[in-house]
């Protein structure tokens, strides 16, 4: 069928988009890539779609408010990009079932001379009439721009040559594509989705949370949505959550099941309530969390997977933990997840079985915290858990909550670091308090320089002003103005521990004062004796604070790279990797190590292998993560290599 054609069924509503398909999410490369093949003649690849009856086709439930014809529609599976980029070059706008940025098919222009296709660049073009838009040239026709170079003498040369080239970009909307059907009675929405993750090699598969969304836009088209409107509203408050984690959580207190498949009894109705109800609990643990805790951000919030289970049960409770030490010994029950990898495994497995620990809620609670205690046999901490850099992560929460509800002062200012830091010099950042530099020239090796022990945290202010400074000499400065300006950051006062070959000391003798103080405060909480704190009536939306965990990511310029290279891979069209990955062993989740930037099931879900960035490691923590199935890159520019060569490679031919 020839390109007009399908756009014009696309027009008329005879051609759609399914619900469950993703979004546009082309860059500019991939559209620039396809004009090329299809000005040169080279071939696009085939369509595939679904054709139904419009009644299915409505149960299904398609992108877009357009209406479907009666009779039967045929619903783009594969080829929605492809397609979704002409209509928007061809008829100037997107599609009606459009979601995504049309920055990337929008203004594309061509050089009659150079042969080239690029986006438009006032500076570069504007004076340049061999410049012409494409989209204009679809709809004014060739006639249009060929006038401009007839009366032109500079132009006369090259005049068959521009009318050439002309033609043939018009030409596209004559281009054969050729369609394969899915047709027949027994190709359910379940059928289509697994034909769906069979042919588009070019894309991420889609996960049991997406199959599970897509059951509910059969009845529920906003569904998705108002599940993104809930997310964007956390994202302002610091906390980038992902869709799926949301939907388990609404499924947890919809159903009691980690499993998405239990939602497939729940009535649409009952899923809008739930959601509103799952949105009000994530905002009360939010809140709790962050004023009872410290852990008020995004890069210090632990256990994510920990959520879908306190909205089952805070659900259970009506909404809220009206006596304060059901609410603390909740929160204790929370922080062992985290530091003990409760849902770092088998998430649906571990969730579904703590899930029944709650049904009955007489003693719910008890139940939860002695299955962690006999998963770990004592849940007690040790100098050893703040040691070495692979636990880092982990406990890397906990040091930050100690520094927010046990009085942590400013060394500057003198100020606690307990409220709610909002000022741009006065945001938390985290310290090495004997510097990165000094430790290097003196022989310590970079897991002992970026050891947690050697982690506090300051306001930006302060930071700057220490910088690289000596410990022995600036620590001694403060501790004269106030000794309980370095104590109440867990520093041993013995002077001697504070020179650069004391180091190791220092450390063994921080990490004994952190596990002193840590138990203290799990012990507290446990028992409901931590004093309460204000809870503010509002919370300010801002941005994360400027908190860069253990487990491979040490300074701000690994950081940056870290989140620029991420960026980079989802302007590819592919996912995001999960920054700070941890891989786990054992029904314990003993955590072997943590990644800088990962993709566990692979880029192209279960087409290519587990994949990770791993800046600046040593070769124990890259052997470790080899060990367990990841191919491992130490190098941004390699990793860029190998997605544009091996995973994009189908896509750029």
């Amino acid at each position: 069928m020839k390109v007009q054609d399908i756009l014009s069924q696309i027009d008329l509503g005879s051609m759609a988009l399914p619900e469950f398909q993703r979004g546009y999410v082309w860059n500019r490369d991939q559209v620039v890539g396809l004009m090329e093949s299809l000005y040169r003649g080279h071939p696009v690849g085939s369509l595939l779609v679904w054709v139904t009856s419009t009644d299915v086709a409505e149960e299904s439930k398609t992108r877009g408010d357009g209406e479907l014809p009666a009779g039967s529609v045929k619903l783009l599976l594969d080829g929605q990009q492809r397609m979704t980029t002409l209509y928007g070059i061809v008829r100037g706008a997107p599609p009606k079932f459009f979601d995504g940025n049309s920055e990337a098919f929008s203004n594309l222009y061509f050089h009659l001379d150079e042969e080239i296709f690029a986006r438009y660049q006032p500076q570069r073009m504007s004076d340049d009439a061999r410049w012409i838009s494409v989209t204009e040239l679809m709809q004014q026709g060739v006639g249009q721009f060929i006038q401009r170079f007839i009366s032109d003498p500079e132009y006369q040369p090259q005049i068959q040559n521009y009318l050439n080239r002309l033609n043939r970009i018009d030409g596209i909307k004559a281009v054969d594509l050729h369609i394969e059907e899915v047709t027949g009675d027994d190709k359910t929405v379940d059928v289509v989705v697994d034909i769906f993750n069979r042919v588009n090699s070019g894309g991420t598969k889609l996960s049991k949370g997406d199959l599970a969304l897509a059951k509910i836009c059969a009845s529920l088209p906003q569904a998705r949505d108002d599940l993104k409107d809930r997310l964007q509203k956390w994202r302002g408050y610091g906390y980038n959550f992902k869709l799926e984690w949301l939907l388990r959580c609404a499924n947890s207190l919809l159903t009691g099941e980690a499993l998405f498949s239990a939602l497939a009894d729940v009535a649409p109705e009952n899923f809008q309530v739930g959601l509103k109800r799952t949105e009000k609990h994530i905002d009360y643990l939010l809140d709790t969390i962050g004023s009872r805790l410290g852990l008020d951000h995004d890069r210090v919030l632990g256990s994510r997977y920990s959520f879908p289970l306190m909205v089952r049960y805070l659900d259970i409770q009506g909404g809220t933990l009206t006596d304060p030490a059901e609410r603390d010994r909740l929160l204790y029950w929370y922080v062992n997840t985290f530091l003990w990898g409760r849902y770092a495994g088998s998430t649906e497995s571990v969730l579904n079985r703590d899930l029944s620990l709650i049904e009955s809620m007489d003693g719910g609670l008890d139940r939860l915290i002695a299955e962690l205690r006999q998963v770990r046999g004592n849940l007690e901490l040790s100098p050893e858990d703040f040691a070495g850099y692979s636990r880092g992560a982990r406990f890397y929460p906990m040091l930050y909550m100690l520094t927010r509800v046990w009085d942590a002062r400013d060394w500057g200012s003198g100020n606690k670091l307990a409220s709610h830091m909002l000022g741009k010099m006065a945001s938390l950042e985290l310290h090495h308090i004997f510097p990165k530099a000094r430790l290097y020239e003196a022989g310590y090796e970079r897991w002992e320089v970026n050891a947690l022990a050697n982690f506090t945290f300051l306001t930006k202010e302060t930071n700057l002003q220490v910088s690289a400074k000596d410990p022995a000499v600036y620590l001694a400065g403060y501790a004269d103005k106030d000794p309980e300006l370095i104590s109440s950051h867990w520093i041993p006062m013995d002077r001697d521990l504070w020179r650069i070959d004391r180091y190791r000391d220092f450390l063994a003798a921080r990490r004994e004062l952190l596990a002193a103080a840590a138990n203290q405060f799990l012990s507290s909480l446990a028992s409901g004796n931590v004093p309460e704190a204000p809870i503010s009536d509002e919370r300010i939306p801002e941005e994360p604070q400027s908190i860069r965990p253990i487990g491979g990511i040490t300074d701000a310029a690994e950081e940056a790279l870290i989140l620029e290279v991420n960026e980079w891979v989802v302007n590819q069209g592919l996912p995001e990797g999960e920054m700070l990955c941890e891989i786990t062993t054992g029904e314990a989740g003993e955590q072997i190590v943590v990644l800088d930037l990962a993709w566990p099931d692979g880029i192209q879900e279960g087409l290519s292998p587990p994949v990770a960035l791993m800046i600046d490691e040593d070769r124990e923590t890259i052997g470790a993560a080899a060990e367990v199935g990841y191919r491992c890159f130490t190098d941004a520019e390699r990793f860029r290599h190998y997605v544009l060569t091996e995973i994009l490679a189908e896509e750029a031919a």
